[in-house]
């Protein structure tokens, strides 16, 4: 019972995932009738199962009631059967790195003995380590036969590199678990994880991690998976096998460059080739900088060798070969820890043309400046960064250095808003940029939220830079146009840092205003699906509060109808359906001709279900179908397929809950009909489930 308790909660991730929750809560009232708060944690779903068991035991009635209920819900997760290959290919030319190679092997080779098998290549940046693991991952594929998992978690800095929570949601949908399964809690996504990995043979690459609390819990015991962990430094809290890769010797650093650059180079750079080696100190990456200009490089003449690091002293080198344009986009994308850059948002940074930032990014990356993404963008190596930002300092000055950072938050924000607007036109819109530039030109909604996913990590960089330079109404603006990804991708944990920037920055400059509601409303929403309910109570709280200081009635109401669903989510029924109540209430003082009052009707239907499923979950079963028939009244009238398929799930629900199969039959067909216009894949799953148990109840 604990387990299936369990696993009831972590399929929230999607709308069956919290009917089915909400419905275990109502039967969970009823059996020990009172309401019981949904169980949190492992010792509490252990209590409430306790009572669950007991009420069975005691009751024949209730133990079929739940059996029933089990039967309905307790297979909801997909069996995930994806067999990933995500590791980078290694280099073609690679010397040296026998030891730690046969370090590699010896821990792979380990008897399973309950401890994990991670090993920690470990050294400064530029030397090799991710080619290292990238090498060893791909001579021995053939021991994974179940695949590869990479991940870089690097990010853009420490506030937007990838969290747990985010790897852990990558990784769950390479193995081949829906989007719709995956669970909301970090906490529910380990168990998945570690369960899914423990029958199989599989290499897990975890590259740039910066400490060990950042990778635990992407490490798992089982048997047949080998952790290989890439860092700048040994990371001692883990018990992991650590492996220093050092600097390649000058007779491997000869053959490396002899590889890159040929004999002929070699032979001509004969003189020179002591002075760059001793440059180089043994760096592949200044090695693979150095070896295109080799048959043209010139010795120190007796100077004494560059102090810099070799990744920062072959960055200066390469940077005095630029050209004016190439080396200005060079130092003014630098400017912020960006994911990685495009084209288009460069070309305005820079105040270049498109098209010269294309040729400039391709010459940098040619330079070994940049390094490409894999999907026509680039990004900064972190020491390579760090060398840019030092020379737009010292060449573009503070005022020019952030006026590049503003022209590309501008650039960012005008994106968003217009890839928002067209992905959800329908919604009401509180920043003036979405009347002055309309939606953008995508072929239809799913492809501008698909243009805001790929830019995510720099639409939250973009939030935090806007709010580090006191620019509150750009902050506010471009969380507003993160609504939509937000509504229909997900990416809630990516999305947590810009969301909190909102919510703080309106909190602190415009408080009781229209807009601190809107922000703190939608970071209660990333928070309720992240499943931290204490903090999103708190938001929907202080939302509800700004919007009534504004006088903002649809708002208010906005913000309590949330907090309402908040507490079904929470069991509380009696409480979600007071603030059901309250919500209503306030739409009654939206007068026929005051703002939000074309969008009364539907407001008030949408209210109509949720308060019918608040007296579901009451065992107020009559009160319950009025609401619902009131509800699916105005949806079928109104031609709203999926709303209406969700109400007719409802009373489907309703007559089951009253063990009415023959009522509730003719109510799911219906639904499915509807819901296979919608391509609704996860909900006609559930009502499949439903239909079943009909069938085999009735029988």
């Amino acid at each position: 019972m604990t387990a299936f308790l369990g696993a009831a909660g972590a399929g929230m991730a999607n709308e069956a995932g919290k009917r089915a929750w909400e419905t275990v809560g109502g039967l969970v009232a009823r059996a020990v009738g009172r309401e019981v708060p949904a169980p949190v944690g492992q010792s509490e779903r252990e209590s409430v199962a306790g009572l669950l068991v007991a009420e069975a035991l005691r009751s024949p009635e209730q133990a079929r009631a739940l059996a029933a209920v089990m039967s309905r819900n307790g297979a909801g997760g997909a069996v995930a059967h994806g067999v990933p290959r995500l590791l980078p290919a290694s280099a073609r030319f690679f010397t040296d790195r026998k030891g730690p190679l046969a370090l590699l092997d010896r821990e792979a080779d380990r008897k399973p003995d309950g401890l994990p098998k991670v090993a920690v290549l470990h050294g400064p940046e530029g030397i090799g380590t991710s080619a290292l693991a990238f090498h060893w991952g791909g001579r021995e594929a053939r021991r994974f036969p179940d695949g590869t998992l990479y991940t870089d978690l690097r990010g853009g800095s420490a506030t937007t590199a990838p969290t747990a929570a985010t790897v852990l949601r990558h990784f769950l949908l390479r193995l081949g678990v829906p989007a719709e399964h995956v669970p909301p809690a970090v906490e529910d996504r380990i168990d998945l994880f570690r369960s899914l990995l423990a029958g199989r043979r599989l290499l897990v690459v975890l590259d740039h991690a910066r400490s060990a609390a950042q990778v635990q819990p992407l490490i798992t015991a089982a048997p047949g998976v080998f952790t290989v962990i890439v860092a700048r430094r040994p990371l001692t809290a883990l018990d992991a096998v650590t492996i220093p890769v050092g600097p390649l010797s000058d007779k491997d650093a000869k053959r490396l460059l002899t590889d890159l650059a040929g004999r002929p180079a070699m032979t001509t750079a004969r003189a020179a080739l002591p002075s760059v080696l001793e440059r180089c100190a043994g760096s592949p990456f200044a090695l693979r900088a150095m070896a295109p200009h080799l048959a043209t490089a010139s010795s120190d003449g007796g100077e004494p060798a560059n102090p810099l690091p070799p990744v920062r002293a072959a960055a200066e080198e390469a940077y005095r070969r630029l050209g004016p344009e190439a080396a200005r986009t060079y130092r003014l994308g630098s400017l912020r820890p960006w994911p990685s850059l495009g084209a288009a948002v460069v070309a305005a940074t820079a105040g270049v043309p498109e098209a010269e930032a294309e040729r400039a990014l391709a010459e940098l990356a040619d330079l070994q400046l940049l390094e490409g993404t894999g999907d026509g963008r680039y990004r900064y190596r972190p020491a390579v960064r760090s060398h840019a930002e030092e020379v737009a300092a010292r060449e573009d000055g503070l005022a020019g250095s952030a006026a590049a950072v503003a022209r590309a938050v501008d650039w960012y924000l005008r994106f968003a808003v217009r890839a928002d607007y067209a992905a959800l036109k329908e919604r009401w819109h509180l920043g003036p940029l979405y009347a002055e530039l309309g939606p953008g030109p995508y072929e239809d909604e799913g492809a501008a939220v698909a243009a805001l996913v790929a830019e995510l990590g720099n639409l939250v960089e973009a939030v935090l830079a806007a709010e580090e330079f006191g620019r509150f109404d750009t902050v506010c603006q471009a969380v507003e146009a993160l609504w939509a990804v937000q509504l229909k991708a997900g990416c809630h944990d990516a999305l947590l840092p810009a969301l909190r920037a909102g919510a703080r920055t309106a909190g602190r400059h415009c408080p009781g205003t229209r807009t601190a509601g809107r922000m703190r409303t939608q970071l209660a929403f990333a928070l309720m699906e992240l499943r931290q309910d204490e903090e999103a109570e708190r938001e929907l709280l202080a939302a509800s509060e700004d919007e009534d200081r504004a006088g903002h009635a649809r708002g208010r109401a906005t913000a309590v109808e949330s907090l309402g669903l908040l507490r079904l989510r929470q069991w509380r029924f009696q409480a979600a359906l007071a603030c059901f109540e309250e919500a209503d209430g306030l739409l009654d003082g939206i007068g026929p001709d005051g703002e939000g009052a074309a969008d009364l009707p539907r407001a008030r239907a949408l209210l109509h279900r949720h308060r019918g499923r608040a007296l579901r979950g009451l065992g107020r079963f009559d009160a319950a179908r009025q609401r619902f028939a009131t509800a699916l009244e105005f949806f079928q009238d109104g031609g709203e397929r999926y709303n209406t398929a969700r109400v007719l799930t409802d009373l489907a629900e309703l007559h089951l809950d009253l063990t009415d199969h023959a009522a509730a039959l003719p109510l799911i067909d219906r639904a499915v009909a509807l819901l296979t216009q919608e391509n609704a894949t996860i909900h006609l799953d559930y009502l499949a489930a439903l239909r079943e148990r009909c069938l085999t109840e009735e029988g």
